[in-house]
């Protein structure tokens, strides 16, 4: 039976397949989607009540890695400067009752969503009670403003960064400063206040000479702070298993957190790949091809493999798995209910 082309209702009146796109539809409905080779079905039910003044507590990243392992968390981004920020609550109310243990909130390029990050994520500790992950540029803030941007942090009773360069916008016409990472961990780390945690890149930075130079910068990063890494999207697992080698040889023994982005669309996942130089496996490129011109089938495809790269770094010992939602809550879900994480 091919993903996706199922004809199973999700509402009383439609026979047509769940999409992702329509998550917000309904509040109790059925989900389906391949998973090894049978279909499965499962109700997903949204709870709906306010959970504004949910208990919490200050709390640093670090904790979590301590208490329990795999450590499960999801990236969300803000809405866009010009979209209301309403947007994306939904999604997020979604994505609390799956229980991550943290959620980062994404920096747009030049910090163009800073206030909605730091926003985000003060309303996802505050309203839910779960530890957020603000992310942090550096490429386009003065020293000055980068220590603004931390008072600020402070002053929302944050306590957990992830620090980036970052890239300009693409119609930046500001200053451009030549700092790394690393020296956003230094200025971070003289506050004693954060904890800090830095990307790392499988396949090394697209910047780096050679895997060798991006270890020995990582090492930098970490030495100078940094207390848990979390890779970029990777789709291979032998580039994830060989790069958390590497990081051992290097003498490197903080948390590792595997980043894993499912597919869901080919337009998307092409993008992406342009951006930051990930290497897609020929099983991934055979299924982008097979299922390229059938959206649901793509949809169900991309969920198992999501689940099978995370059911393998898992039984390999794996720290932490850190989900990019792309703010779609059923994603989420789906991989929840078909990894060995829940």
């Amino acid at each position: 039976m091919t993903p996706g082309n199922h004809g199973l209702p999700y509402g009383a009146n439609s026979s047509r397949p769940m999409r992702l796109e329509d998550e917000n539809a309904m509040h109790v409905f059925w989900q389906p989607f391949l998973l090894n080779g049978c279909f499965l079905m499962y109700i997903l039910r949204e709870n709906r009540s306010s959970c504004n003044g949910a208990a919490h507590k200050r709390m640093k990243i670090s904790e979590l890695f301590a208490q329990k392992q795999p450590v499960v968390s999801f990236e969300v981004f803000p809405p866009k400067p010009e979209s209301p920020f309403e947007t994306v609550l939904e999604a997020v109310e979604a994505l609390h009752n799956l229980k991550p243990a943290f959620i980062s909130v994404t920096y747009g390029a030049g910090g163009s969503t800073q206030n909605k990050t730091l926003e985000l994520a003060q309303h996802i500790k505050e309203a839910y009670g779960i530890e957020a992950l603000a992310h942090l540029t550096c490429i386009t803030n003065s020293p000055d403003a980068t220590e603004k941007i931390l008072d600020e942090i402070e002053a929302r009773g944050l306590e957990n960064i992830l620090a980036l360069r970052g890239d300009p916008p693409k119609d930046w016409n500001n200053a451009v400063y030549k700092v790394h990472a690393t020296d956003l961990v230094k200025r971070i780390a003289n506050r004693k206040k954060f904890f800090i945690a830095g990307a790392a890149y499988p396949e090394g930075h697209p910047e780096a000479a050679s895997p060798q130079e991006d270890l020995q910068h990582l090492k930098e990063k970490v030495d100078a702070g940094a207390g848990l890494l979390i890779t970029q999207i990777a789709f291979d697992n032998d580039y994830l298993k060989g790069f958390r080698e590497g990081v051992a040889r290097a003498g490197i023994t903080v948390p590792i957190t595997a980043g894993i982005m499912p597919v869901f669309s080919a337009s998307q996942i092409t993008h992406i790949c342009n951006l930051c130089g990930a290497t897609l496996p020929p099983q991934l490129v055979a299924m982008l091809d097979k299922y390229s011109h059938n959206q649901d089938a793509l949809q169900s495809a991309g969920i198992e493999y999501a689940c099978r790269q995370i059911n393998d770094l898992v039984a390999a010992g794996f720290e932490g798995i850190h989900i990019y939602t792309m703010n779609k809550p059923l994603l989420a879900r789906a991989i929840l209910s078909g990894t060995n994480l829940r």
